[in-house]
């Protein structure tokens, strides 16, 4: 009897030593996590979106963030992945995991399954490409946008992703992205604006229409706020002292920066909008992202602040100034407060948060440059990467615009054939007219 246990032991062994590896506790927070993220997509930013828009397109701006995720989610699966993480060369990950082919079922990273890390990441390309709908909304055709996020998340997201957290181009510069400053924001809201500079204005701007529902916007900007925590805590990969501390200034940034956004507005004697105090809120949660791992709370108070005030200026000036059509402010909110977080994290990293990083402020006025040197780098890219994905979208669906005629009618009736509100003066209860995609 004693041969057969030490034989059962000694089968038994590999699968004992392998379970030893997996943390349970990480793997639950990062199930956690990963459900977090995705939630931000296609209920938190399509709500957002979607409150913000006229009421005769409402349901094409939700449908683009959640088509997006759709289509983000397996690209990612496909290819996304791959491209971004694995491998370790300066420019692409390699195309060993097309399909997630050779990753073993009870593989680990770190002390997680790597499918869940998989997982988690692609949530991350799933709302990048999201974002980027709320600069073109009204006037893109679904076809295009579909094309496009299967292309983008490809040419532009997952080449960005390897070269900050993959192994890449700027993993050995010593850049300070916690949880996407760069890769996500700032890489969507370039892109954003790119496109929307590409497509023309719209034929009647935002601004002369009233939101669809305040209500809906508040609505997801408190998922958004709400997503994030898994967003920033969660990409820690682990449930230790550094995700709990990127929990507290993901909150406190993200109340900082819809108080700022309120004062603003109450200084300048205009209306107190509750949209605007949403719209600060996720300024701050855009600006404390890439500092999210190395700040403490009263650092991520300024930053939060700082980030609304960014956020504020990017929407109500420099769009006014250079006159372009951003519809829903994804370069406002994500392109140019993504920028200021990652400088921001530049000066503000404290080594005793994170042992791994120091700021200006903490003897390393170093990493100011650096931080520069990663946001130039991708948004060179980001803007050059989507021109090119946008150009050759266009051409293999016939071009990217619709018709004058849609766009008047609005795009719930005139392209979808459905209605987000059938009451509404502004829309005609019409079938398609044409045969567009």
């Amino acid at each position: 009897m004693k041969i057969f246990s030490v034989l059962a032991l000694t089968l038994l062994a590999p699968s004992t030593a392998a379970a030893a590896e997996l943390n349970a506790a990480d793997t639950a927070w990062m199930l956690v996590a990963s459900s977090l993220v995705l939630l931000m997509t296609p209920a938190g930013l399509a709500l957002f979106y979607g409150g913000m828009t006229q009421r005769k397109s409402v349901l094409n701006t939700v449908g683009m963030s959640y088509t997006a995720c759709c289509v983000a989610t397996l690209a990612w699966f496909a290819y996304g992945y791959t491209i971004a993480f694995g491998g370790g060369g300066r420019w692409l990950g390699g195309f060993d995991f097309l399909f997630l082919r050779g990753i073993a079922i009870d593989e680990l990273h770190g002390g997680i399954p790597l499918l869940l890390f998989v997982a988690f990441q692609g949530t991350f390309a799933a709302i990048t490409v999201a974002i980027i709908s709320g600069s073109i909304i009204e006037r893109v055709r679904y076809s295009t946008w579909l094309l496009f996020t299967l292309i983008w998340v490809g040419v532009c997201y997952a080449p960005i992703a390897h070269w900050v957290w993959g192994g890449g181009l700027l993993s050995g510069s010593g850049e300070l992205d916690f949880a996407g400053g760069t890769v996500v924001h700032l890489n969507a809201g370039a892109a954003g604006l790119t496109l929307a500079l590409m497509l023309g204005k719209r034929e009647a701007q935002r601004e002369k229409y009233a939101p669809s529902s305040v209500k809906m916007t508040m609505l997801g900007s408190a998922l958004l706020w709400f997503g994030w925590f898994g967003f920033n805590a969660g990409s820690q990969l682990a449930a230790d002292f550094i995700a709990a501390n990127a929990w507290v200034v993901t909150n406190v940034a993200a109340a900082a920066g819809g108080i700022a956004w309120l004062l603003v507005d109450w200084v300048r004697r205009v209306n107190r909008s509750l949209i605007g105090t949403a719209s600060g809120v996720v300024a701050g949660l855009v600006g404390i992202t890439p500092a999210s791992g190395y700040v403490t709370a009263f650092d991520a108070l300024w930053i939060g602040a700082l980030s609304g005030l960014v956020g504020y200026f990017a929407v109500f000036y420099v769009k006014k100034v250079f006159n372009y059509d951003d519809a829903l402010d994804a370069f406002g909110l994500h392109g140019a407060v993504g920028i200021f977080g990652a400088l921001a994290t530049g000066f503000f990293a404290n080594p005793l948060v994170n042992p791994d990083a120091a700021g200006l402020l903490y003897g390393n006025p170093g990493q100011v440059g650096v931080q520069v040197f990663a946001v130039a780098v991708v948004l060179v890219y980001s803007v050059a990467a989507t021109a090119v994905t946008f150009k050759i979208t266009c051409w293999l669906t016939g071009g990217g615009r619709i018709s004058g005629e849609q766009e008047r009618r609005g795009m719930d009736s005139a392209y979808h054939g459905e209605e987000g509100y059938s009451w509404d003066a502004t829309t005609v209860a019409k079938k398609p007219q044409d045969s567009e995609n």
